[in-house]
C-alpha cells in the first residue's frame, strides 16, 4: 500500500481545528500545573471526567438517546497511558523538552507502524520530516537543561501511547462514539491513581476550571474531531502534522502566558511549518 493519499479540504479544516485544540490543551495544563493550582493526578482525573461528560452530551444531542458503552479497552488504556504520565512528566521536566520528547515518541510510533506495514517514505516526505524535526529541535533544545530521567521516561510513554491511540482511531466507524467510550472507560483506570494520591492533593477552583476546560473542550471535543480527521490521513501524514502543535503552543504561550517572543521562535516555527507543508504537498500531488 502506498503512503500517498489525497488530503481533502474537509480533512485540512478538521486537522487544523484539532491542532489548535491540542496546543490549547498544552497551555491549559501548564497554566494549572506550573503554579500548582492542582495536583497532576486530580488534574488528569477531572480532565478525563469532564471529557466524558461533554462527549456524552454531544452523543445524546446527536442520537437522541443515551449512548451504549462498548468495551474498547485497548484504546481506553492508550488514552489513560497518555494522560497520566503526560501530567506527571510536566512536574519534572521543562515544557519545551517535554514537547520534543512527546512528539518525537509520537512520530516514532506512528511512522514506525506505517513502515512495518510495508510502506516506504518518499524522498520529499522524508526531507519534510527531517526539516520539521530540525525546527522542533531548534525550538526546544537550546537553553534547556538535561531532562530529568524519570520525567523524560514518563513523557516518552505518553508519546508512544498517544501514537497507539491515534493509530487505533484510523479504523473506527463512529469517531465520536469511540472517543466517548474511550474517555468513559479510561476513568476506571484513572480513578485509582487519583485515589492513591490523596495525600498529595492540591485542588483550587482555578485548577479545577482549567482541568474542565482541558477535558471538555481541548481533549474531549478535540479528540473526537481528531478521530474524524484521521480517516483522511495516512499514518505518516498524521504523525508529521502533529509537529505543528509545539509551535502553536509556544506562540499561545506568548499570548496567554506572557512569554516573550524571540527570533529563534519565529525561525524555528517557519522551519516546522515549511517541513510539514513540504511533506503533505508531496502526498497530495501523487494520487
Amino acid at each position: 500500500m502506498s503512503s500517498s493519499q489525497h488530503i481533502s479540504p474537509r480533512t485540512v479544516l478538521l486537522t487544523s481545528v484539532t491542532l489548535v485544540a491540542f496546543a490549547s490543551n498544552s497551555i491549559l495544563c501548564r497554566l494549572a500545573l506550573a503554579p500548582q493550582l492542582i495536583d497532576a493526578a486530580s488534574f488528569t482525573f477531572i480532565r478525563l471526567l469532564s471529557g466524558t461528560i461533554a462527549l456524552t452530551f454531544i452523543l445524546i444531542s446527536r442520537d437522541k438517546h443515551l449512548p451504549r458503552l462498548q468495551f474498547t479497552w485497548i484504546s481506553a488504556f492508550a488514552l489513560f497511558a497518555y494522560a497520566i504520565p503526560f501530567s506527571f512528566a510536566y512536574l519534572r521536566i521543562p515544557a519545551g523538552v517535554g514537547a520534543l520528547i512527546l512528539f518525537g515518541a509520537v512520530q516514532s510510533t506512528m511512522i514506525g507502524s506505517h513502515l512495518m506495514d510495508g510502506n516506504r517514505l518518499h524522498v520529499r516526505e522524508l526531507a519534510g520530516l527531517l526539516l520539521a524535526l530540525a525546527g522542533l529541535a531548534g525550538l526546544t533544545l537550546p537553553g534547556a537543561g538535561a531532562p530529568d530521567l524519570i520525567g523524560a521516561g514518563l513523557m516518552a510513554i505518553a508519546g508512544i501511547a498517544w501514537g497507539v491511540y491515534s493509530l487505533k482511531g484510523t479504523c473506527v466507524a463512529d469517531p465520536l462514539r469511540a472517543t466517548a467510550n474511550n474517555f468513559t472507560l479510561s476513568l476506571v483506570l484513572a480513578a485509582p491513581v487519583a485515589a492513591l494520591s490523596t495525600g498529595e492533593q492540591v485542588i483550587t477552583r482555578d485548577g479545577v476550571l482549567l482541568a474542565v476546560a482541558s477535558g471538555a473542550i481541548a481533549s474531549g471535543v478535540g479528540y473526537a474531531i481528531w478521530y474524524t480527521a484521521l480517516r483522511g490521513l495516512t499514518a505518516t501524514q498524521a504523525g508529521i502534522v502533529q509537529l505543528l502543535v509545539p509551535v502553536l503552543a509556544a506562540y499561545g504561550g506568548v499570548v496567554f502566558l506572557e512569554e516573550s517572543i524571540s527570533l529563534r521562535l519565529v525561525i524555528c516555527g517557519l522551519l516546522i511549518f515549511t517541513g510539514v507543508v513540504f511533506a503533505i504537498l508531496k502526498t497530495a500531488r501523487t494520487v
